[in-house]
């Protein structure tokens, strides 16, 4: 019997995984894990998160786990020859760094005759797959829905799976960092756990609920999509034909979208998609570095801004609306490089993805595909009104406006000498840097 390793990145799951599959279907598996030095600045608690999970798929397996430390090319070559595997089975890397890798393996793995596979990927279609009639991208994210819609999808044919007897291959288990925060909890049980009593309270009011960051609208399933705990296709085949459901798998298609992009353009990553807009002006200068320090801390003075950034800082997550009101203000209130903000995220977010990520900020900045126009600017006194509108979330992570009341909240200032002391004024007029935003574009649009 031969034996394949399954060479785990971001498919960290047993169930619905082709690429485990693909390797059952040969014979015997080695279950590998490589930690690669290239990510060792990575954020410490979603590194946690990520080796937590790993554990719990180790003890699923019986501690079958094969862990290196090291160049993958070089681990997975070495692991190869010392067990005699006749072929390595994965889940593509779309990513820049992940395609060269990947590309620079397989020529070794072919050059000793051991076969490469990509069986599998962690989106419901693979970047690259959706393209217009003349095989060229799509920049916009509804027509790429409607041909996402109609490509088909399988979710993995279940396998019996065999895992062979390697650990003495191991180096060890991994030394995980210590974690800052509570991390939510870990392992694919507690993925369906919490998609079954959320989607079973929640999902049918999604398009609604999910504006609102005092309640729990959203399925806050994102860490797990990231590290492949559970798989989209999962998520996916549960969903009913409900309005609700229909805004959900629409947000699976702009995770699909983004990493599309990001495919044909890995340059966006930490480049404007529109080059255009490059010639923006921007503040980088000490001044500019101090307000951002501010806003790092959740001390800007606009509550809804500094109660999201608060609860990433304990959380490592952050709600989706809230998330766009706090990019908006740090680009168009601030005027620093979105880029600042993205590195900020990446540093915190336990579903941390460099294309979501990137994208994400480059929709609100204006210098994305398919981008909110930059002349948008979001007014974080009316958006904290309109999406926490008794000051819930804000009282959640701000406490010294706990005691404000919900008319107030929003404006402390406004209270004058009555205003909470321990809170800090407004660092900008929100009026004039909107004006002075929409000054700076007139240097792109000429207008």
């Amino acid at each position: 019997m031969s034996v394949a390793i399954w060479w785990i990145r971001r498919d960290i799951r047993l169930s619905d995984n082709k690429a485990l599959h693909s390797a059952a279907a040969l014979g015997e598996v080695i279950p590998l894990f490589i930690s690669d030095p290239k990510f060792s600045n990575a954020s410490q608690n979603r590194t946690a998160f990520m080796y937590r999970n790993l554990e719990s798929l180790n003890s699923s397996m019986n501690g079958a786990l094969v862990y290196k430390l090291g160049n993958p090319l070089e681990q997975v070559i070495e692991l190869a020859k010392q067990t005699g595997a006749t072929s390595v089975h994965v889940a593509s890397d779309f990513a820049p760094y992940g395609r060269k890798r990947d590309a620079e393996v397989k020529k070794a793995c072919e050059a000793i005759g051991v076969t490469f596979v990509e069986a599998d990927s962690p989106y419901v279609i693979a970047p690259g797959t959706v393209v217009k009639d003349d095989l060229t991208p799509l920049k916009v994210f509804t027509p790429f829905f409607k041909r996402w819609l109609n490509i088909e999808w399988s979710n993995a044919i279940e396998v019996p799976v065999r895992f062979a007897d390697a650990t003495k291959h191991s180096v060890g288990a991994p030394l995980i960092p210590a974690p800052t925060i509570d991390l939510p909890a870990v392992g694919e049980q507690a993925v369906l756990d919490r998609w079954d009593s959320w989607a079973e309270t929640s999902l049918a009011s999604y398009k609604e609920d999910r504006n609102l960051p005092h309640v729990d609208g959203t399925s806050r399933l994102s860490p797990y999509l990231r590290f492949g705990i559970v798989h989209p296709r999962q998520l996916l085949s549960r969903l009913g034909s409900n309005q609700g459901a229909d805004i959900f798998r629409s947000e699976i298609a702009w995770r699909d979208f983004y990493a599309d992009v990001m495919f044909h353009r890995p340059d966006t990553a930490s480049e404007n998609f529109q080059t255009k807009m490059n010639v923006l002006p921007v503040d980088t200068d000490a001044q500019a570095l101090k307000r951002f320090q501010l806003f790092c801390s959740g001390n800007t003075g606009f509550p809804i801004v500094d109660a999201g950034v608060r609860q990433m800082l304990a959380t490592g997550w952050m709600h989706n609306r809230v998330r766009m009101i706090v990019a908006s203000f740090l680009v168009k209130d601030l005027h620093v490089p979105w880029q600042w903000g993205a590195k900020f995220f990446m540093q915190h977010l336990l579903d941390g993805d460099i294309s979501s990520n990137s994208h994400g900020w480059q929709w609100t900045a204006g210098t994305g595909t398919d981008a909110s126009p930059f002349f948008r600017v979001f007014n974080p006194i009316s958006q904290g009104q309109k999406f926490d509108p008794n000051g819930e979330y804000v009282r959640q992570w701000i406490p010294e406006l706990r005691e404000t009341d919900p008319k107030s909240i929003h404006e402390p200032w406004s209270l004058g000498l009555l205003a909470p002391s321990q809170y800090p004024e407004p660092m900008v007029d929100h009026a004039l840097e909107r004006l002075e935003a929409l000054s700076r574009y007139k240097t792109v649009s000429g207008k």
